[in-house]
């Protein structure tokens, strides 16, 4: 049997509980929180253990803070963090090499209790350096491989004979003497004088992650928006957390990965806040990223995923644009190629696709009914038929700041097709140059009239310049143009130029 922990500890003057009371978290899109409690400490003059087991079971043990917000200090000369709450395997192991009752029951049977010694319990105690490392998953997977290949079995002695696995359901006489039942962390802590304050106690632990979603409902006819923005939190902690104040933070904050050393993310600074009385959140912005508020508190249970409303909006104007970029470029062909290649391979960029984008985009502005930072996040497009919504088309915006323009890509046109052809290539190595022509043609089937921008990349080389085009074109950035093309129902039109590039 093991020696119980708090026997080594006579000499300290107080065994103290410590109890929590309401949680707050920030939780971070980065399957990660910061949590702070707020717990009750009475210590008595001299040293003092203090136990908290309110611990989540995916704590970073070198995150935890624990000070006095009234300024007293509090010597911590240890601190633990144990998470093998007690379970079936663990209790066998506690009993190696005694014997305990196995209750038997079978159908048709009476049911009987038989006496077994425990030779080998199978228990495999969590690696705490690879769970830092590669987190729960790897160290279930090595649980379970061990298990499967038979190392991890219990080996039980009955009636003088050897068996792997239990021959019924084990009864205990005890939990042992060094069991827990929750997570466990504990101090070691000194106190000059006799203190009883309420202390906080700040850690960061992984398996709690939040992300945005946004529902965008179009009407039968037109293009105003009613939008409505969820955040979807996911607690896999281990632990509950009743009537928790609850704050999410948006945007890529720096964090170490498990095998380094762990940052530290308990930020206290002031920031400008923008309170919105029409919804459940609000926003301010936090250093270089924003903060959101959850107005009231939130029971968030272990396991369970729960969504809160945080922007509602009506009147969106929204524009759909039609985008015809033909060019395919597979670039797993081209890989190993250096850019001198590429400029004189006449098959690069021949290849094209006749599918026609379609893009919603809106502009996130006070005068369009929103004006607020929008977190990254999944958008779902209905439109209206009748009295019932169509799906029509779903995908992911980034951060977007505030009087930002959204532009999500939601499919494919139906009734709009492109083509593109090269109709000439020429290179002169010697002279350091090369000339390359196009011919594109979309045709517009609808029975309304479109524009669809129809954009080229000029990826051979950085020098180039446009020596014939059938009409005007937009330089989009160092290597792209546009041509905006303006489609009457049933129309066809066809766009030609040439470019000349030189090295």
């Amino acid at each position: 049997m093991k020696t119980p922990l708090f026997s080594l500890l006579g000499l300290f003057a107080l065994l103290a509980c410590a109890t929590a009371a309401q949680p707050a978290l920030t939780i971070y899109n980065q399957n990660f929180a910061v949590v702070r409690d707020s717990i009750s400490l009475d210590l008595k003059q001299g040293e003092n253990q203090v136990v908290f087991d309110g611990a989540t079971m995916q704590v970073e043990p070198d995150s935890v803070i624990l000070r006095d917000p009234a300024g007293n200090p509090l010597q911590i000369l240890e601190q633990s963090y144990r998470n093998d709450p007690v379970s079936q395997a663990l209790l066998l192991s506690l009993f190696e090499g005694q014997e305990i009752d196995f209750y038997i029951g079978e159908i048709s049977k009476p049911d009987r209790i038989v006496r077994g010694k425990i030779i080998r319990s199978g228990y495999v105690a969590h690696n705490s350096l690879a769970m830092r490392r590669y987190g729960n998953q790897y160290a279930m997977t090595q649980m379970a491989m061990s298990s499967e290949s038979g190392a991890g079995a219990p080996i039980i002695q009955v009636d003088g004979k050897i068996q792997f696995g239990l021959p019924g359901r084990p009864v205990f006489p005890s939990l042992g003497d060094d069991t827990i039942l929750k997570p466990r962390l504990s101090w070691v802590i000194n106190a000059p004088k006799a203190l009883k304050t309420e202390a906080e106690l700040g850690y960061i632990t992984r398996g709690m992650t939040w992300e945005a979603s946004y529902n965008v409902v179009a009407p039968e006819k037109g293009n105003d928006l009613d939008i409505v923005g969820w955040v979807t939190m996911d607690n896999q902690t281990g632990r509950d957390f009743a009537d928790a104040k609850i704050k999410l933070m948006a945007g890529d904050v720096s964090k170490l990965t498990p095998d380094e050393p762990q940052a530290r993310l308990f930020a206290m600074s002031g920031a400008r806040e923008r309170p919105r009385s029409d919804t459940q959140v609000t926003e301010k912005a936090f250093d270089e990223y924003h903060l959101y508020t959850l107005e009231r508190p939130v029971t968030l249970h272990d396991r369970e995923t729960k969504q809160v409303e945080f922007i509602r909006a009506s009147g969106v104007k929204s524009e759909v644009i039609y985008v015809y970029d033909g060019a395919v470029i597979d670039w797993n062909r081209w890989r190993g190629y250096d850019r001198s290649s590429l400029r004189q391979n006449e098959e690069f960029g021949s290849e094209s696709s006749s599918k026609v984008s379609v893009m919603r985009e809106f502009k996130n502005t006070k005068e369009n009914g929103l004006g607020i930072p929008l977190p990254k996040g999944n958008v779902r497009f209905y439109r209206a038929d009748g009295k019932q919504l169509e799906f029509t088309g779903e995908n992911q915006i980034d951060h977007t700041p505030k009087d930002e323009t959204v532009r999500v890509y939601t499919g494919d046109a139906f009734d709009l097709v492109g083509e593109r052809k090269r109709t000439n290539f020429k290179v002169d190595n010697s002279n350091d140059w090369a000339d390359e022509s196009f011919e594109i043609t979309v045709r517009n089937r609808k029975t309304e009239p479109v524009t669809i921008r129809v954009v080229e990349h000029l990826m051979r080389w950085n020098n180039w310049e446009i020596t014939d085009k059938s009409m005007p074109f937009k330089k989009l950035n160092s290597d792209e143009i546009e041509f905006l093309v303006e489609l009457k129902p049933d129309e066809e039109r066809k766009i030609t130029y040439t470019v000349h590039y030189s090295w």
